[in-house]
């Protein structure tokens, strides 16, 4: 998984003329001799957001005489086939998550984005921070769109909204001894672990993944899982396992049935189960975990739209920047874009206008979340943060947390050189 977009889309090729139905003319490049081509930005989306693309770039086209090519990727697809993609098939404009930034960035696929001042003022500054990035200065390198993160989900049948992290564990505990097969907190790792659902418990002990040089850049150096503020609450984490209160044996197809099946009262999930537990006829709100030493915050999924260094190759690299850092950073856009895949927008005037009280609930559950890393040293971060979760929590046998994340520390280290 380790990426926070539980999107599947079809893979699939749109024909030209196909697409010319819907934005006017597939034609992306040079006309017959003597005649003048069309300017035509082709943009690379996904299955659950294509049809909002296609309504979105297509008002911005009719409203500069232009036209938009959207071609359907499968969404994980994007990263990879923009790095071996011919010239004259490659896309203008792209979908992307926050954390292929530093990826796309470094390999001079994407080019550096100029906000104007309006748009800025609309969008988060830990939005705008997450498609940021550099060695040295920072630049921008997408339009956030829509924010993704986990919430505790409560069965407010089962238990009260905790008031506090103490008040949490009391409850989950009790309701985990009142019968065989309960769950304290239905909190997914399993086998492979999984840092990303975890990281709340980390952050509210003091963890962090990369600490940031004074320039305020990710610094790979700085490994939060040694850091002496998060192994001083290490164990606490021990206590959670001795009794119970967290599993590493729960995956995530465990962790769902139980809470759909009235066997946990609280969940640590994100807004792509809301339509689930709806079905399950569940009475339920969704809250930031509560505190436990720090802030319980979550990781935060940016996704938004890049430009290209393909787009100055085709000559519509003035066309390109204009969609991405004008018009697909409105409210109007956002909105339709956040609805198309029922995730909370970026722009804070959009925010305001989301009425899904479930959405609009982990939008508030977000405040506060850290943006996953974007520099590419974060690969070596995955498999060691939720490893050492994992054999900190998986009951008889488990090994101390201090000893399990100052080990998966020093493997980082060792990964990133």
């Amino acid at each position: 998984m380790k990426s926070t977009w539980r999107i599947t889309a079809l893979v699939t090729a749109l024909a030209a003329t196909a697409l010319a139905a819907v934005a006017g003319s597939a034609s992306a490049r040079p006309a017959e001799a003597g005649k003048t081509a069309a300017t035509t930005i082709r943009i690379w989306t996904d299955g659950d957001r294509k049809a909002a693309v296609d309504a979105v770039a297509g008002r911005w086209a009719a409203s500069r005489g232009v036209n938009v090519e959207v071609v359907l990727k499968q969404f994980g697809n994007i990263r990879s086939d923009l790095s071996t993609v011919s010239a004259d098939t490659a896309p203008d404009v792209i979908l992307g998550a926050h954390d292929w930034t530093g990826e796309l960035a470094a390999g001079g696929l994407v080019v550096p984005l100029t906000l104007k001042a309006t748009a800025k003022a609309q969008l988060p500054g830990y939005t705008l921070d997450a498609f940021s990035y550099g060695t040295g200065v920072k630049r921008l390198y997408g339009t956030p769109v829509v924010v993704e993160n986990i919430g505790l989900v409560v069965n407010t049948k089962l238990a009260r909204v905790p008031t506090s992290f103490a008040n949490l564990e009391k409850q989950a505990l009790t309701f985990k001894r009142k019968r065989s097969g309960n769950l304290a907190i239905a909190v997914q790792q399993g086998s492979g672990g999984d840092a990303y659902h975890m990281y709340p418990f980390f952050s509210g002990l003091g963890g962090y993944v990369f600490g940031r040089t004074k320039a305020g850049t990710l610094n790979p150096k700085d490994i939060g899982l040694k850091a002496p503020r998060f192994l001083t609450n290490t164990p606490l984490v021990d206590r959670w396992n001795k009794e119970g209160l967290i599993n590493s044996k729960i995956d995530g197809a465990t962790a769902e049935t139980a809470f759909l099946k009235g066997k946990a009262a609280f969940w640590v999930t994100g807004p792509w189960n809301i339509d689930k537990i709806r079905k399950a006829n569940i009475r339920f709100k969704v809250v930031q975990v509560p505190s436990i030493k720090y802030r319980s915050a979550p990781f935060l999924g940016v996704n938004g739209f890049m430009v290209t260094k393909f787009a100055g190759q085709h000559g519509v690299q003035s066309f390109a920047k204009d969609l991405v850092t004008g018009y697909f950073a409105t409210s109007s856009a956002q909105l339709t874009l956040s609805k198309a895949n029922n995730r909370y927008p970026a722009n804070t005037e959009a925010g305001k206008k989301v009425t899904d009280t479930a959405l609009k609930q982990f939008g508030a559950a977000s405040v506060g979340g850290v943006p996953m890393p974007n520099i590419p040293q974060m690969g070596s971060v995955w498999s060691e943060l939720g490893g050492a979760w994992v054999k900190s929590t998986k009951g008889a046998g488990a090994t101390k947390a201090r000893t399990a994340f100052t080990v998966a520390a020093r493997n980082i280290a060792s990964k990133i050189g």
